[in-house]
């Protein structure tokens, strides 16, 4: 019997372990918990090193919220300068690094411009928290078949909101042909989830300069975070940086100006 490995990341402990232990309970599931992104990521990297990928997560859409009706700022999937990851910035990152894995978003509430934008991201589905462990497991199998799930009330919005992402999509274009050939190598890394210190380890440059280099992407974008960002880069059709090993030849260079 071929198992299906499911990962379920929620910052809620009491549902996280819940819907983990009804899952283990179905003969084809091996599932896991992370209680946050951070250690979702740890999941992950340890997952692939032993040679046992995760098929499909299910991610809180509402992951490292500060507090009930608030949301923390979006930081990128990576960053030794933060311990929090938001949900649709963790499916940006882990759909840029493995490919191959499924992700689902679990939501409180139906929101069409919020699906969306998971949908954007690389996500598979949006499902509500309190669907019935049947439905759950129908969307798990469905998107290893390359399915997309959304809930019938959702479809409408969710079209809505991709339209008017098309119609977005040249001016998305020519912001990011504003931005410098380095710039843009920035937003690439940014597009792939990584953080500050992990751009300035792979293009060799200062984690001081790439935090310049990033202002200059924000600033010439007209976005206030990351995760905005990388949406208005994904519209503009701008893919991730190949996460492979960095080129070499220049450890320990650096650039002294802006490019």
């Amino acid at each position: 019997m071929v198992r299906i490995r499911v990962l379920v990341i929620d910052d809620h402990r009491i549902f996280a372990e819940s819907l983990a232990a009804a899952l283990a309970a179905e003969p084809d599931v091996d599932v896991s918990a992370a209680g946050s992104g951070p250690a979702a990521l740890r999941c992950l990297e340890r997952a692939a090193s032993e040679g046992r990928r995760f098929d499909v997560l299910l991610v809180d859409a509402d992951l490292g919220a500060a507090l009930p009706g608030t949301t923390r700022p979006a930081v990128p999937v990576r960053d030794a300068d933060e311990d929090r990851v938001d949900g649709i910035s963790l499916v940006t990152g882990v759909r840029s690094a493995q490919p191959g894995v499924r992700v689902v978003v679990l939501a409180e509430k139906d929101d069409p411009r919020r699906a969306a934008l998971a949908l954007q991201a690389g996500a598979s589905g949006w499902v509500a928290k309190d669907c019935s462990l049947n439905r759950l497991l129908t969307v798990i199998r469905g998107v290893l078949r390359d399915e997309t799930h959304l809930p019938p009330a959702l479809l409408t919005g969710v079209l809505r909101e991709l339209t008017a992402a098309r119609r977005h999509r040249t001016e998305s274009e020519r912001l990011v042909e504003s931005l410098t050939p380095r710039e843009r190598e920035v937003l690439r890394c940014m597009v792939a989830g990584l953080g500050r210190k992990a751009v300035a380890e792979r293009l060799f440059l200062s984690p001081h300069t790439v935090r310049t280099h990033m202002q200059n992407v924000l600033g010439k974008l007209g976005v206030h975070s990351t995760l905005a960002a990388v949406a208005l880069a994904r519209r503009a059709g701008v893919g991730p940086v190949d996460l492979g090993p960095p080129p070499g030849g220049r450890i320990g260079a650096e650039e002294t100006h802006s490019a």
